[in-house]
């Protein structure tokens, strides 16, 4: 019931052996991946990204297709209409641009309420060597506890091992121990928002190959190999959704995700102007900062005024514009403080903070998030695989890119972990979308 994909994809970040496995940026990606595709449903865009691994081992992207989201609230599914002609439109131009057919797809995951816990499983060998098949049924038996009633796991991530009590094995394989014990990472949502979820994407012709948790795929496009082995926080600041992922000893750690974005600032805009929304998503771009400077009151903007006639123009100082951005970016960083507190992570979140997502690149919001989370922070910006246009190649892109890579590497891995003959059952949402599809 637990796994992914019909057939049977194992838990992401795993290699062929049941370890964890190193992000591709660590190196070069696997050969032979064929045509891979990535899905990154926003709440203010829909992205896909269609790629492949070359014969010297590197990704390329083929094309990048883009669309209005609609139907789309805080990274779920509100309307099922809306949001699979946003997602369509998304996908037909990929396709159009790659000459090809997409048919199954890697998506992240934002919605679903996504919890992030360690489970702890022990395993008695009898004094037996550990093998490929003991690290299997540790991840197993993992998800198995981890099952609660009404969510899904989405990953299980095997983060360390000990041998007879004796921690900080990183690969048990061959070893001789009467107990093999495991500390997993295991991230779950809630089953009714994946339904919703997989039958938008049936109604689309397209299945669900995996699920990724969006801040774990912008850590693996923004990350350098010294963050995620020191510790790091990424905080992937979309349209309806700030999430964060923190990464430590080269693992995912952690995983949260906060119901506010970068819509709540234009709606506060919105609000606060008495102008419309798209006007107001317009200021925010052009005008918006977090930072307030002397020449703001007396740099005035036009603001055209919501219901009024065309000509009934507003002006208001810039400074007004600052006064409304800034508090609700700050409440958005202390949120991410005291979900960071509450996680009780301490020196494994890091002295570090990468910045991902389009609400990520208005101006002062690295000073801002410095300030309140008391942290070293830089802006992410995902490397250029071959091909990525550089439309696509800032903060904002950091998610699908990253879901690319992880297709190209843990995905592709994944689907070897199965022994040959004994595919696992399929997951929940892929049964879901197969069924859908069956009778749409």
């Amino acid at each position: 019931m637990n796994e992914m994909s019909r057939r049977g994809l194992a838990d992401a970040g795993a290699d062929q052996r049941g370890l964890p496995v190193a992000p591709a940026s660590r190196g070069r990606f696997r050969r032979g991946s064929g045509t891979l595709a990535a899905l990154d449903i926003g709440s203010t865009k829909i992205t896909c990204l269609i790629g492949r691994v070359e014969s010297d081992g590197h990704l390329r992207v083929l094309s990048v297709g883009h669309h209005r989201s609609r139907g789309i609230r805080a990274g779920s599914v509100v309307d099922l209409e809306l949001a699979e002609a946003s997602i369509r439109a998304a996908v037909a131009q990929a396709e159009e641009l790659a000459d090809t057919q997409v048919r199954e797809v890697v998506a992240n995951l934002s919605c679903g309420q996504p919890e992030s816990r360690h489970v702890t499983v022990q395993l008695h060998l009898g004094g037996h060597a550990a093998d490929d098949t003991s690290l299997r049924r540790i991840v197993a038996e993992g998800r198995a506890r981890a099952y609660a009633e009404g969510r899904e796991v989405i990953h299980a991530i095997p983060l360390s091992y000990a041998v007879d009590g004796t921690g900080g094995v990183k690969d048990p394989r061959g070893m001789v121990c009467e107990t093999l014990a495991a500390r997993l990472h295991v991230v779950d949502a809630t089953v009714g928002t994946l339904r919703n979820l997989a039958s938008c994407l049936a109604r689309c012709d397209l299945d669900i190959e995996a699920m990724v948790a969006a801040p774990f795929a912008a850590g693996l496009a923004s990350l350098v190999e010294d963050e995620r082995e020191l510790g790091v926080t990424v905080v992937d600041m979309g349209g309806g959704t700030t999430s964060l992922a923190v990464f430590a000893d080269g693992q995912l750690q952690h995983t949260d995700v906060l119901p506010i974005g970068g819509q709540h600032v234009t709606n506060d805009i919105a609000r606060g102007l008495s102008t419309t929304i798209a006007h107001a998503e317009r200021m925010k771009t052009l005008h918006g900062s977090t930072q307030a400077v002397p020449e703001d009151d007396r740099e005035l903007l036009p603001v055209p005024l919501v219901g009024e006639d065309d000509h009934a123009i507003a002006k208001v100082p810039r400074s007004m514009l600052v006064g409304i951005i800034r508090p609700r970016l700050e409440e958005t960083f202390e949120l991410v403080r005291a979900r960071l507190d509450d996680a009780g992570l301490g020196r494994a979140a890091g002295r570090r903070v990468v910045l991902t997502g389009g609400a990520s690149q208005l101006i002062g919001v690295r000073d801002l998030a410095a300030q309140i989370l008391d942290k070293q922070v830089r802006n992410g910006r995902p490397p250029s695989p071959r091909g990525l246009p550089d439309s696509a190649s800032g903060p904002a892109f950091a998610v699908p890119v990253g879901l690319l890579v992880w297709a190209a590497t843990e995905g592709q891995i994944a689907r070897d972990l199965a022994p040959a003959g004994h595919a696992a059952p399929p997951g929940l949402v892929a049964r879901i979308a197969t069924w859908l599809r069956e009778r749409l």
